[in-house]
């Protein structure tokens, strides 16, 4: 699209922008606090569930401290049966690479935009997840929630990235991810484009509230945001919504 500022590098959040887990990631969260008394039919349970919906794109550290904010020792506990409860059901169940992620990176490598992946994850099950979609390798950088002070909706994460490539303006950056708190993250950071991935349980409207820039159906349409204006063909305005859509674009808008 021919609005998008240049962009050096893309950080993208690991679970729902290249990997997808078929709520593997909130079964493992069940499991976890079931651990600490809290079950299924309880209004403890229902409460941490909403906690815990709140607190999507956060380290799952910092979630448990968020469930179990008077108990410091029950969220540490909590936070290792979540860890030990994901790793056993990833190779139970298995993880896929998001529809279109490795093109999408392969595309934006091919055009000289380094590409990070960023998670809340510890780097052990961030290194299993990657290994498991076949990305590890493919991507200029993973930074998770062992190399920073704070993960999402903090900023650092973002900003640790610019450094370790050497970007030389945050606003050269584009975030993507499909929860308000990677959203968050990229805007406090300074990037230039936020991308919101309406592929989760997030709507369009939350995503926008947390300030995504543009919105998208999948990260596959990513490649085609970022592209220089003149390798485009040219824009259609839709009537309808006064969005530029090119030629065969599916599920791309400005937020």
């Amino acid at each position: 699209m021919s609005d998008t500022p240049p962009v050096s590098l893309v950080c993208c959040d690991l679970m729902g922008a290249v990997a997808f887990d078929d709520s593997v990631v909130e079964k493992a969260f069940t499991e976890a606090i079931a651990t600490q008394g809290i079950v299924p039919g309880t209004a403890a349970y229902a409460r941490s569930m909403v906690q815990i919906d709140r607190a999507r794109g956060c380290p799952p550290a910092d979630v448990m401290h968020r469930v179990f904010s008077d108990d410091a020792a029950r969220a540490q506990a909590a936070h290792l049966a979540f860890e030990r409860s994901y790793r056993a059901m990833v190779d139970r169940f298995g993880i896929m690479a998001a529809p279109g992620a490795h093109d999408a990176v392969a595309s934006l490598a091919a055009a000289g935009v380094r590409v990070c992946v960023i998670t809340g994850f510890s780097r052990s099950v961030s290194r299993l997840v990657l290994d498991k979609i076949g990305l590890q390798w493919r991507v200029d950088l993973t930074l998770c929630q062992d190399d920073v002070p704070r993960g999402c909706p903090w900023p650092d994460l973002v900003l640790a990235a610019v450094i370790r490539l050497g970007i030389g303006d945050v606003r050269d950056v584009a975030v993507v991810g499909d929860t308000e708190n990677v959203i968050l993250c990229g805007r406090r950071a300074g990037a230039g484009i936020t991308v919101g991935l309406c592929t989760g349980a997030r709507t369009a409207d939350r995503l926008r509230q947390a300030g995504a820039t543009h919105l998208l159906d999948t990260i596959a349409d990513l490649p085609a945001l970022l592209a220089p204006a003149s390798s485009e063909p040219a824009a259609h305005i839709d009537p309808s919504t006064g969005n530029s859509q090119t030629p065969g674009q599916q599920g791309v808008s400005a937020a």
